[in-house]
Formats: C-alpha cells, sequence, structure tokens
C-alpha cells in the first residue's frame, strides 16, 4: 500500500515580508545589466518566499545615476520617443541630453520597462529611489551596499 504525498504551495502575505534597504553605485555600471539585477530585487525574486501576485520585493536607492555606462553606440544613437496624442506632440530626448539634464531618468526608464506593467508594477516602482549625485537623505533606513555585475 503506498501513502500519497501531498504538498502546498506557500503564498506570501503582504503583513509577512521583511523588506531590507540597498544601496546601489550606478558608477561604471552598465545601464541594462544593472537594470535587470534592480528589477529583480525590486520584484523580490531573490527571496524564496517570491509570490508572483504579492509585492515581496525590497527598496532600492540608487546613486551616481550620472555616471551611469552604456554599452556600444548607444550613447550617441538612443533615443526616448513619446506622444502627447495631441498633432504635433512628438517628443523625441537623446540619451546625451538626458544624461547632463535629469540623469535619474535614464535608470528609471530601463528599470520601469523590466517590471510589470499594472498595479503591482507601479507598486513596486515607488520602492525605487534615484539619485544623480552620490548623497541619499535614506541613511536613517541603514543601506546595504549590493553588488551588481
Amino acid at each position: 500500500m503506498s501513502k500519497t504525498i501531498s504538498f502546498k504551495t506557500y503564498s506570501a502575505k503582504p503583513a509577512e515580508v521583511e523588506r531590507k534597504w540597498y544601496v546601489v553605485d550606478a558608477d561604471g555600471q552598465v545601464l541594462g545589466r544593472m537594470a535587470a539585477e534592480i528589477a529583480n530585487v525590486l520584484r523580490g525574486k531573490h527571496k524564496p518566499q517570491f509570490t508572483p501576485h504579492i509585492d515581496t520585493g525590497d527598496f532600492i536607492v540608487v546613486t551616481n545615476a550620472e555616471k551611469v555606462a552604456l554599452s556600444g553606440k548607444k550613447q550617441d544613437q538612443k533615443t526616448y520617443f513619446s506622444h502627447s496624442h495631441y498633432p504635433g506632440g512628438v517628443r523625441v530626448d537623446h540619451v546625451k541630453g538626458l544624461l547632463k539634464k535629469k540623469p535619474e531618468q535614464i535608470i528609471e526608464h530601463a528599470v520601469w520597462g523590466m517590471l510589470p506593467h499594472n498595479n503591482l508594477g507601479r507598486q513596486l516602482f515607488r520602492k525605487l529611489k534615484v539619485y544623480a549625485g552620490s548623497q541619499h537623505p535614506h541613511a536613517a533606513q541603514s543601506p546595504v551596499e549590493l553588488k551588481v555585475n
């Protein structure tokens, strides 16, 4: 006579999730690789209790956004396209210009593209804090440095 073994699938509850704070130094990091790592940590995929429909991720603080590296010819050729849905409302921003004006937007755009595009994704995205320089106001949370390859 054989016994049947039953397994239960673990589903994390939002109240049970323990959140940590991480700081990432973007100085010299390649944008896409760094954004992929950040998206995984924001989503919580690095934790054993990962649940796809629950926010199990951690907070990320990115510093030195102005010193992020882009591979290939992206520095000269990459553009961000947007349209206001009005006639003549096309707006094209080049990476070179954004690096000078708003370097935070480049990292935010890359990470947003790697998160789910729904209510959960918007909730995850709010846990990302990006700063152009090396200073950030989150020292009270005592963030741990996250190594990104």
